[in-house]
């Protein structure tokens, strides 16, 4: 699979969240070309400010792989990691992150602030961005408008 084939799982993912009424935003983690964790946003359900799509992906693949160290795993995600998501990718040695498109109010990838380039942590997680950028945005923005407009 390619990079965009990874990243449309990601955003099957998201469109999960969107059907319940969660912000759309998927993540997948891969290891050796086979994927080993999905997730989607799970805030709403749970009740839990923690239950994010990459947090929630890594706990699947730590379970996955018996260990917290998630050495040579990338993660797809379509949205732009929060700054408590960024750490996390730190924190669990992820490789490498694919993001579908930025997130100008809460991103700390590059766009608020990157914690994954601008820091001395002691693991360093390669960034690329604007995978499937288009559709990553559209998913975003068609949710918060139903959410206006159910409002109203």
């Amino acid at each position: 699979m390619n990079e965009e084939e990874y990243m449309k799982i990601a955003l099957n993912e998201a469109k999960k969240a969107y059907n319940k009424l969660e912000v759309p935003v998927g993540a997948i983690i891969v290891k050796d070309g086979k994927i080993i964790a999905k997730a989607y946003n799970e805030k709403e359900k749970r009740k839990d400010t923690t239950k994010h799509a990459e947090i929630l992906a890594i706990q699947k693949a730590s379970k996955k792989l018996k260990t917290w160290r998630l050495y040579d795993c990338d993660m797809y995600v379509t949205l732009e990691p929060c700054s408590m998501c960024a750490g996390a990718l730190i924190q669990a040695r992820i490789r490498k992150v694919y993001i579908g498109t930025m997130d100008e109010k809460t991103g700390a990838c590059g766009s608020v602030l990157n914690l994954l380039e601008d820091y001395k942590f002691n693991h360093k997680v390669e960034v690329q961005y604007g995978i499937c950028k288009n559709d990553c945005e559209k998913i975003l923005k068609d949710f918060f408008k139903y959410l206006r407009k159910s409002k109203k």
